[in-house]
């Protein structure tokens, strides 16, 4: 065996011994750490609802998908002509939702599943922080039903009560690690990690239903509407290690 080649042997050799001891290395679990809890502290508060969303619908049913689509698009246009005048941006807004003409199958052992017709629905939503004038609105908009009414919290108020929330749930966590601390024998912590977070669960749509004959004269009447209220909550979790 010449020179060269005896020295790539050992190279090679050597290379082989590292890597066989490369797993062996990278296997070894991290020392656990002492004294480490885990803990967790909230706040929360009933915020009044600033925010109130008025959805209406318009159903119409015929022989023909064609006529039932334009029946529809008339009703909405004219409420939309009505709402529309009334719109103030950032205070009450007005927007369309869902449109859609399906066919009506005929049921039962002569039905044979044939299309007896068609039916449809349009719906149109009033929503804004000017909760009075969405309720009236909404209640005299003229050929559309009311069928779900939902409350909520604007951005601005959620967003202003998280921050307050925030600061109240850190606050308590740091009180509650400092006594865990001492609870323990132990005169601080270190934190070691943390996550915040906020729920607003709202509260459900409200069903209503006002029946009206499209194109009958409506009184300017509005909806009975009562604002309530929202809990925002927030959320701090995490971990310390208590210290001598």
């Amino acid at each position: 065996m010449t020179r060269s080649v005896a020295h790539a042997a050992r190279a090679a050799l050597c290379a082989a011994a590292l890597m066989g001891s490369l797993p062996v290395a990278l296997a070894q679990p991290a020392a656990p750490l002492d004294n480490v809890v885990q803990l967790s502290a909230q706040a929360a508060a009933e915020v009044p609802q600033d925010l109130l969303s008025i959805t209406l619908r318009a159903t119409r049913e015929g022989a023909e998908a064609a006529a039932v689509q334009a029946q529809l698009r008339q009703a909405l246009d004219a409420a939309l002509s009505d709402a529309r005048r009334q719109v103030v941006p950032g205070r009450l807004e007005v927007k369309t939702g869902a449109f859609n003409v399906l066919p009506r199958v005929q049921s039962g052992p002569n039905g044979n599943g044939q299309i007896a017709g068609w039916q449809g629905q349009a719906e149109l939503i009033v929503e804004g922080r000017d909760t009075a004038a969405v309720a009236a609105l909404a209640g005299r908009l003229s050929g559309l039903a009311v069928v779900r009414v939902q409350p909520g919290l604007s951005r601005e108020a959620r967003e202003k009560a998280e921050d307050e929330l925030t600061a109240q749930a850190v606050g308590r966590f740091r009180a509650r690690a400092a006594e865990l601390a001492r609870l323990f024998g132990q005169s601080t912590y270190v934190l070691r990690e943390v996550s915040v977070g906020a729920s607003d669960p709202g509260v459900p749509p409200v069903p209503m239903y006002r029946m009206q004959a499209a194109g009958a004269a409506v009184a300017d009447e509005s909806l009975p509407v009562q604002a309530g209220k929202a809990t925002v909550t927030v959320t701090v979790n995490g971990s310390v290690q208590l210290k001598p």
